[in-house]
């Protein structure tokens, strides 16, 4: 993928090159995902130089909610393209820059990285030329800032995008003619156990504490579904569209749960029968 100029842009995080802008940016509450509260702009007090002094213990120290995060590498390139060598820390105009700059260049950062996954399915082939278009779009505007007369219409380029996913969506589950339709539906602490939902749509489900345990979500969109809580032990999540890692590791899941090609079976994850990474 590309961004303005042909240079390739990674939708994929690398902490490696960024300077640690998920840690100040971002405001958070004290929850049941955050330890603490934190403003936003705010440097998290565990922070060190560019670097999380508890990263290693994140879940258990509390900040379950860190290691969901994804910015889709947004990071890296607002560190780059915004930052350009400044160091927030000793410069307030960059910090307050980047505080603007991070959550627009990581909204479109995630819409690419969907346009991207649309783009990979044979399905939608006939759709291919549009979704490529699109992405780059998105990149674009991922680094023009929302005070930028090109961004002027940018809700209707995302609503174009939206309608362009749906349809993408809708030819990769075609093979499943009994595909429920769940968008947004409401399935806080369901029980699903066993549930075939091989193709449903479940975009912006609510699948909060939901047991899904053995379920099988072949197929299924689940963009934007809230997997937090959600019992995916022996799921069959196989082929399943436009899961994030993020939603990943909201969720609880063993060394039986059957991952996409490409997925990394999270750290906390049980691991019953020895699996590792990869589809189970």
């Amino acid at each position: 993928m590309s961004g303005a100029g042909g240079a390739p842009v990674p939708l994929r995080a690398d902490c490696s090159s960024c300077a640690a802008l998920c840690c100040v940016v971002p405001a958070f509450v004290r929850s049941a995902q955050f330890a603490i509260t934190k403003p936003a702009g705010v440097p998290c007090p565990h922070l060190d130089s560019y670097r999380c002094a508890i990263h290693a213990d994140l879940r258990v120290r509390g900040f379950a909610g860190c290691v969901a995060y994804d910015c889709f590498g947004a990071g890296q390139r607002v560190t780059a393209v915004v930052l350009a060598g400044r160091d927030w820390r000793r410069d307030r105009r960059a910090l307050d820059e980047v505080v603007e700059a991070l959550p627009w260049a990581r909204r479109w950062h995630e819409v690419a990285w969907y346009l991207h996954e649309a783009a990979r399915l044979p399905a939608t082939a006939v759709l291919h030329e549009a979704l490529v278009g699109a992405r780059d779009a998105a990149l674009e505007l991922a680094v023009l800032g929302p005070r930028e007369p090109k961004a002027v219409d940018a809700d209707v380029q995302r609503a174009d995008m939206d309608q362009l996913l749906r349809r993408a969506s809708d030819l990769a589950r075609a093979a499943h003619p009994e595909r429920r339709e769940l968008r947004g539906a409401s399935l806080v602490a369901a029980r699903l156990i066993g549930v075939d939902l091989t193709g449903a749509n479940l975009r912006g489900a609510i699948l909060l504490g939901a047991d899904l345990r053995r379920a099988t979500l072949a197929d299924a969109d689940l963009t934007g579904a809230d997997l937090r809580g959600a019992d995916l032990r022996e799921a069959d999540l196989r082929g399943a569209l436009f899961l994030t890692q993020a939603q990943l590791e909201t969720a609880i899941g063993d060394g039986r749960t059957r991952l996409p090609e490409g997925m990394r079976r999270p750290g906390h994850w049980t691991s019953n029968d020895g699996g590792g990474a990869g589809h189970g």
